[in-house]
């Protein structure tokens, strides 16, 4: 396993840290609560024996039973091999006695007396000015790291760059950020700028979605040509990951596994992701690859859920997912017989009612209730 320093800490942190968002479950759902412990279990010990030494969760990774599960992982002797990092629910923040009341909840979901890197989840310019500022939440992080309750405290973020240099700067106690990260995304909320601008402050810099959670890893035929055609035997997949680990700034990369078969290919790239590896030619092909791919996705969603539940039982993402499918591979066709098979009748695109809700919480802030006119065009009643 490599290992890189964690920002200004004397710590070193794998390539690879274990993201518990996508954990196997029982029913096929990868965001649903019916988590499979025993292979989800098997699965984060099978990556810290092999190096891991970072857990990432959070408050509402499958619907609050992550957390449950990850702390059983780390179970006999687990937990002192690892920095477990989770999040604090900002949108559930409306007093702020609310930061240590959810606080102490995680602390006992994760069967821990103190989360190593404490995070405030998805920080934007809104809720920095409405939420952190407004309830005066860094003192009461501090407080937490004063009596032992979290060593560090970090952000993740989705917001544009200027939001996120205005947060970097607003507060010099950060130790580390995670930021969404991977090469179609470099201009993108923090984007390159961000990431070079946080480690100039020498705060580490985690990833999250270095494969656009999961989109990188299939991509359509076109993209998957001009790999082959470079003549070296690598995934998409590979290439993904090797990309942003090749990027100095970059600490450590998240990955949500959810099956073992992914935690073994990981940890063997792992094992091999070192800074500036990619030549000149092989750069030039992902910058090959990116301007390819920016024409087929239509919808940049990430399926990471944060949209539900709808207010009117709308689901998003399975419909863009479908729609954004159809589209790239050019076979709406299909995606129609899919959205009948999939999609529940009250859960379809038509069943939209603009309230805008969703785009509130959207970390991508994609325009949702606009596409959902065009996907109900598209998709309609699921008829070919």
């Amino acid at each position: 396993m490599q290992y890189r320093m964690f920002g200004k800490l004397d710590w070193k942190v794998s390539a690879l840290g274990f993201g518990c968002m996508r954990l196997p479950t029982t029913d096929g759902n990868p965001m649903s609560g019916n988590i499979d412990e025993k292979k989800s279990i098997r699965m984060i010990r099978y990556a810290i024996d092999q190096g891991v030494n970072h857990v990432d969760t959070a408050y509402p990774y499958h619907n609050g039973n992550s957390e449950i599960v990850t702390g059983k992982a780390l179970r006999d002797g687990y937990r002192q091999k690892v920095k477990l990092a989770t999040k604090s629910p900002l949108w559930l923040i409306q007093k702020p006695e609310d930061f240590d009341t959810y606080l102490h909840e995680q602390l006992k979901k994760l069967s821990t007396d103190h989360v190593d890197f404490y995070l405030l989840h998805g920080l934007s310019a809104q809720r920095w000015e409405n939420v952190i500022l407004k309830f005066d939440l860094l003192r009461r992080a501090e407080r937490a790291i004063q009596d032992g309750r979290i060593s560090y405290l970090g952000f993740s973020f989705h917001d544009k760059y200027d939001s996120f240099k205005k947060i970097i700067d607003g507060y010099g106690g950060w130790t580390f950020c995670l930021v969404k990260y991977n090469y179609l995304d470099t201009k993108n909320q923090a984007g390159t700028r961000g990431l070079k601008y946080a480690a100039s402050k020498k705060i580490a810099v985690e990833v999250m979605e270095p494969l656009l959670g999961g989109r990188l890893a299939n991509p359509p035929q076109p993209i998957k040509n001009l790999f082959d055609r470079f003549g070296k035997k690598i995934s998409p997949t590979e290439w993904a990951l090797r990309w942003v680990w090749n990027q100095p700034e970059v600490a450590v990369v998240l990955s949500g596994m959810n099956s073992m078969e992914q935690v073994k290919a990981n940890i063997l790239w792992a094992n091999k992701a070192k800074i500036n590896s990619l030549g000149t030619e092989e750069l030039k092909l992902i910058d090959r690859v990116r301007k390819k791919y920016k024409g087929f996705i239509p919808i940049p969603c990430t399926k990471c859920g944060y949209c539900l539940p709808c207010p009117n039982g709308v689901n998003i993402p399975a419909i863009f997912e479908l729609y954004s499918d159809g589209s790239v591979h050019k076979d709406m066709r299909t995606a129609r017989l899919l959205y009948t098979r999939f999609v529940g009748e009250r859960e379809r695109a038509g069943a939209c009612q603009a309230c805008r809700v969703c785009e509130e919480k959207c970390p991508q802030k994609i325009a949702i209730s606009e596409w959902m006119s065009k996907v109900h065009a598209a998709l309609g009643e699921g008829k070919p």
